[in-house]
């Protein structure tokens, strides 16, 4: 019996380990947001697959470049984070909305009973990156566009974003649970969906966090959805319903990429 429980607990270890190796190998390989590429990159991953070609070819009629996000579960607050943060970088007025309205979002979290000392430094940073990528820093948009491609390629930077991002999508839920209460599957309370699937990294996000975090920014994002559905077309989702996308991202199962349209 013994050696049976020995052998679990090594299999456990060694799969942890391969994990890690994995993660490791990913984070080697990749970078958390990559240079723009042409959509026309994501051929090669389908070849000889007729359905995502097809679907590949439709999409290509509506975007041009595609950016790459690193695959570890927080790709898609990060690449919502970047391509917002980019929109507001060409568009001063919509950015000074955002400021403001990033400003405030601590003492709101606050009332809604987030303590104080762990929102401080996640707030601090989230607030100087925004700061960093400002329409009126001097060097033009092409300046500050490098100054946020870098910063999002610093991973403390990065995941301080992530992060605070998380914290926001967790207010919202829990700002207004009756309604999201509605959109969780299973035996979850909003409280514990929000402790257990939103608020940690390298929790995958679905449609109920990509509501929520649009919601409470105000901002609209377009999510085309690559699978293997039926029909020659990518289907596209507004969030919220009705609103004008500013963020354009790609989602193939488990994971979210930046598009940038014709």
């Amino acid at each position: 019996m013994e050696s049976f429980k020995q052998n679990d607990g090594n299999r456990d270890e060694l799969i942890i380990q391969q994990q890690r190796e994995i993660e490791k190998e990913i984070s080697d390989t990749t970078p958390l947001v990559s240079e723009q590429l042409p959509l026309t990159c994501l051929w090669a991953e389908y070849n000889g697959d007729d359905i995502f070609t097809a679907k590949i070819q439709d999409l290509s009629t509506k975007y041009k470049f595609i950016r790459r996000t690193r695959p570890d579960g927080n790709c898609f607050f990060r690449a919502f984070a970047y391509s917002y943060l980019e929109y507001l970088i060409s568009n001063s007025s919509a950015y000074q909305e955002f400021r403001k309205l990033a400003e405030e979002s601590k003492d709101k979290l606050v009332q809604l009973g987030f303590p104080s000392f762990t929102l401080e430094d996640f707030h601090e940073t989230f607030m100087e990156v925004i700061k960093r990528v400002s329409p009126d820093n001097p060097g033009g948009p092409s300046k500050v566009q490098s100054e946020l491609h870098k910063i999002f390629n610093e991973q403390g930077y990065s995941d301080y974003v992530v992060v605070y991002l998380r914290l926001i999508t967790s207010g919202k839920l829990q700002e207004e649970a009756d309604f999201y209460q509605n959109f969780i599957e299973g035996d979850f309370t909003i409280e514990e969906f929000r402790h257990q699937e939103v608020e940690p990294m390298y929790k995958e996000s679905d449609h109920i966090h990509i509501i929520a975090l649009c919601t409470a920014l105000g901002a609209g994002v377009r999510v085309e959805y690559l699978d293997r559905g039926e029909g020659g077309t990518v289907k596209a989702h507004d969030f919220p319903e009705g609103t004008e996308p500013r963020i354009y991202l790609i989602y193939r199962p488990g994971h979210y990429d930046i598009l940038y349209p014709n």
